[in-house]
């Protein structure tokens, strides 16, 4: 479905963007993995996404409420599956959800957060540059 811009995003792909086992340095003082590690994650998934919409260098501007539902702990392998929602002029949003596959037998799958993040494509100058489909 096109946009107000008339930029309409690739379908999802059923692969994630990125996969991470969790590690040991990652963890707070309550043995599970830190917040702002999966907030690291979640900004490059987005960024694979971007790239696979449309090649071009970006920053992320914003990035709306994130709400921990499952805590992530090591040795969980981290999913991050990104979907472009819109396309602007200049900006692109993009849903990033987070499942976490744990080590148990039978493996669980927990879904531990999910994010919108809104990029900006730039140019050589840094300034906000209009996004071209391929």
């Amino acid at each position: 479905m096109a946009n107000a811009s008339g930029k309409t995003p690739k379908p999802p792909r059923d692969e994630p963007a990125i996969r991470v086992v969790m590690m040991p340095r990652d963890t707070n003082g309550e043995g599970s993995i830190f917040g702002g590690v999966i907030l690291s994650y979640i900004d490059q998934a987005a960024y694979v996404e971007a790239l696979r919409q449309a090649p071009h260098r970006y920053v992320t501007v914003s990035m709306k409420e994130v709400i921990f539902k499952e805590p992530v702990r090591v040795g969980d392998v981290l999913s991050l599956y990104g979907q472009a929602t819109r396309i602007g002029r200049t900006s692109m949003t993009i849903s990033v959800k987070v499942m976490a596959e744990r080590s148990s037998i039978p493996p669980e799958i927990a879904r531990v957060t999910e994010a919108e993040v809104v990029m900006v494509a730039i140019g050589d100058n840094c300034e906000p540059r209009e996004i071209e489909l391929g």
